[in-house]
């Protein structure tokens, strides 16, 4: 272009070289020049509107070139980039991983149709049928393969997964809600959401796709294009069918997945929420899904995720002046003018029934008048952190290593001090009330909480076989799931433990020794624990084949500042609880949970308490952090390392003539410091002889009490692989360690 200027140029002052002659005399060679210029300003103009037009007519028609390419129907070609030439190409997307959830078959053949389509772009992709992949382990893989993921997914009856997308549709669900995955999980995957539906069904119209984008982009997932949507009613689809739906999705895609192959950043990153726009046909939809989704993920109850045995529960530490606190605290959720309702219903709603020496109830003189404990807002909240809830006051919940037991993944620390087997262990609670608001505590206080038994009351057979049910039916949904093992999936159908340890506050149910007599009907075992605020239920209680009280803090100040209880008289009820805990025969432990700078440094006052006590296991655990919550100043400066946990176990033994440490599980960063008579001849006895305790406790209720028996009566060997300083550290050998992508995150569970 400079050239052709300058032979324009010389044929201009060619031209003029006449017209100057005449000058030449008269003016020096430079005046010359300029007049010369001057004279033939005209054809200078020219010649510039001639060049500006050649180049904006080449322009224009490149890009009406690169526009045919994308729209036309040879899109398909591959497209070398004129990068290439450098000879180092850098690869944007490295292929494109195409599921399917398909009953009928449709969504399968367009799964195939778009791999045909991706290939001839000169991309690599990939058919996958959600039942052979197993997110747990590949999923997180996907962000940093440079790969993108495609999930055609139909939605099937009454809004429902079809059978093969079933199980990676509740992983994905319960990953989105559990924060030992955190929010940025899948942090870097690419993804496009197309959904298979029916508007006919306008209750629930491909509600499936709708939540497989809003899970993925709540695990911080990059969607590349907005959600697409077919429709089977011709009526109302878009472009007549749900193939010429796809059609024109899959255009879309296409020329998106082009411009990422080129290393275009540009996305639908889900910032609608914040107030921008999706500049698409489904920009008010897309803001209103966005806008659903942040606010799940901002308030508590979305912050408040899956159980793993750890019962803690507790309270504000702000004094109250009543003897009844009914408040469901719902973080953000439940409004000021809620919390004063409910306060309001408190002192207004009839007469109170307290739980008894006996665990009895008081008769209400007008049984109405008592109000469920489970309110319609908590029960949609703890619904949505995947409780089956039970009547009016129970729920159950699938324990995480229950799941992972089913996969041979390894047991939770019970399973290594105690031989219970996680996969056959089901975590229930025949109370969410507690009389606390620990900080720590893992539902973040959307548990109802109060000092005594105020609400309607279900019997105890009901709780028990609704919770037996409701966790066989969860047990069921791992039938087929990638790596779970046959012969675990059969036994774990057959419950032979329970841990009374989800949520709240077992004890305060009236009916627990009549519950815990019917789970050893069942020959199930028994693991109770209580936050050390009823001394008198914990004297009047059955045998359990094991008891626990958690003591958080060995101290007055940091008990009232880590478990925040409501009573005002929470030391004394503290203390009594130790003391009733001590005349216990069977089974016993204190269960001491470390946070850092907060509990850490009170050595010589915890020894103190053992002393009071006297229990048969000490159970010392750092601290789980459970996301941020507006309850707690809690984060994970206060969550300790194993070795600061190992190192205070050692300490704390030391101070404890009776006591050695015996096992140690340090996935749960955990270890147990067990009582000298239970080392027999050198060697430990920490496991449980569960035939025996059944046995036992049958001849106790047959003689009416009369018959009784201690915890050296059911004790079985620990083995070598369970034992502090095994190089296993508390894995079970028979299984297989599975590690996260992410390493640096706290999944250590119960």
């Amino acid at each position: 272009m400079l050239s052709f200027f300058v032979i324009i140029m010389l044929c201009i002052s060619g031209v003029s070289t006449s017209d100057a002659k005449g000058s030449q005399d008269a003016h020096s060679p430079s005046e010359s020049y300029l007049m010369s210029i001057w004279h033939n300003r005209l054809y200078l103009y020219s010649a510039a509107a001639l060049v500006f037009g050649i180049w904006f007519s080449l322009k224009v028609a490149l890009k009406k070139k690169s526009f045919s390419k994308e729209i036309g129907p040879w899109v398909y070609k591959a497209v070398k980039s004129n990068d290439s030439s450098d000879g180092d190409t850098v690869v944007h997307v490295s292929g494109v991983k195409i599921f399917y959830g398909s009953q009928t078959g449709t969504a399968k053949g367009f799964a195939k149709e778009l791999s045909e389509e991706v290939k001839t772009l000169g991309i690599p992709a990939e058919v996958i049928d959600f039942k052979d992949y197993d997110a747990d382990d590949q999923l997180a893989d996907e962000c940093t393969k440079k790969s993108v993921c495609v999930f055609l997914v139909a939605t099937y009856t009454d809004g429902q997964p079809t059978e093969n997308a079933e199980w990676f549709c509740k992983w994905l669900e319960e990953a989105s809600t559990d924060f030992r995955y955190g929010n940025t999980y899948l942090k870097g995957l690419r993804y496009a959401v197309f959904g298979l539906g029916d508007s006919v069904y306008a209750g629930h119209y491909n509600t499936v796709g709708t939540n497989f984008d809003k899970w993925l982009w709540m695990l911080s997932g990059m969607r590349i294009m907005t959600r697409g949507e077919g429709d089977c009613n011709v009526v109302k689809s878009r472009n007549g069918s749900i193939q010429a739906d796809f059609l024109a999705w899959k255009v879309k895609f296409l020329i998106r997945l082009q411009a990422l192959a080129k290393g275009d950043k540009k996305s639908c990153t889900g910032n609608c929420k914040t107030g921008g726009s999706c500049k698409d046909e489904k920009k008010e939809e897309e803001d209103e899904e966005e806008a659903e989704a942040a606010l799940q993920n901002n308030s508590s109850e979305e912050d408040l995720m899956e159980s793993s045995s750890d019962e803690e529960s507790g309270l504000q530490d702000e004094t109250q002046s009543g003897s009844v606190v009914d408040m469901e605290d719902l973080g953000n959720i439940m409004n000021s003018a809620k919390k004063a309702k409910s306060k309001q219903e408190g002192r207004e709603g009839g007469l109170l029934v307290k739980p008894s020496k006996l665990n009895g109830v008081k008769k209400m003189e007008d049984e109405g008048e008592r109000r469920e404990m489970i309110t319609p807002a908590l029960r949609k909240a703890l619904t949505k952190q995947g409780y089956k809830l039970i009547g009016s006051h129970s729920g159950v919940k699938l324990c995480r290593w229950t799941k992972s037991m089913l996969r041979g993944r390894g047991g939770c620390y019970k399973h290594t001090f105690y031989g219970i087997e996680s996969h056959r262990c089901m975590e229930t609670t025949p109370s969410l009330a507690c009389a606390n608001k620990c900080v720590f505590c893992w539902r973040h206080h959307t548990n109802p909480v109060g000092t005594e038994w105020r609400w309607k009351m279900d019997p105890a057979e009901k709780i028990l076989l609704d919770a037996l049910e409701n966790h066989q039916s969860m047990i069921r949904q791992f039938r087929g799931v990638p790596g779970v093992k046959p012969e675990r999936y059969e036994e774990g159908l057959a419950v032979k433990h329970c841990a009374l340890s989800l949520v709240g506050e077992p004890i305060m149910y009236p009916e627990i020794n009549t519950f815990i007599r019917l789970l050893h009907s069942h020959h199930i075992s028994s693991f109770l624990v209580t936050n050390a605020q009823f001394p008198k239920e914990i004297g009047s209680l059955v045998p359990v084949t094991q008891l626990y009280v958690s003591v958080d803090a060995s101290t007055k100040d940091s008990l009232k500042k880590i478990d925040r209880p409501l009573f005002k008289d929470f030391w004394p009820r503290f203390l009594g609880s130790l003391r009733a805990l001590g005349e216990k025969r069977q089974r016993t432990v204190y269960r001491l949970t470390l946070v850092k700078a907060w509990n850490v440094e009170e050595m010589q006052a915890y020894s103190e308490l053992i002393s009071l006590g006297q229990p048969d296991f000490i159970e010392v655990k750092g601290v789980t952090y459970c996301g941020e919550s507006a309850a707690s100043t809690l984060t994970m400066a206060n969550v300790p390392w194993h070795q600061e946990v190992v190192a205070f176990v050692q300490q704390l033994a030391d101070m404890l003539p009776q006591y050695e440490i015996a096992c140690e599980h340090e996935h749960s960063n955990c270890l147990l410091i067990a009582h000298t008579k239970f080392k027999v001849d050198g060697e430990w006895w920490t496991w449980i002889d569960y035939e025996r305790f059944q046995e036992l406790v049958q001849a106790h209720e047959e003689s009416g009490g009369q018959q009784g028996f201690s915890a050296l009566d059911y004790m079985a060997k620990t083995p070598n692989w369970a034992l502090f300083g095994a190089n296993e550290q508390g894995f079970d050998p028979t299984d297989t360690r599975f590690q996260r992508r992410n390493k640096t995150k706290d999944i250590s569970g119960c």
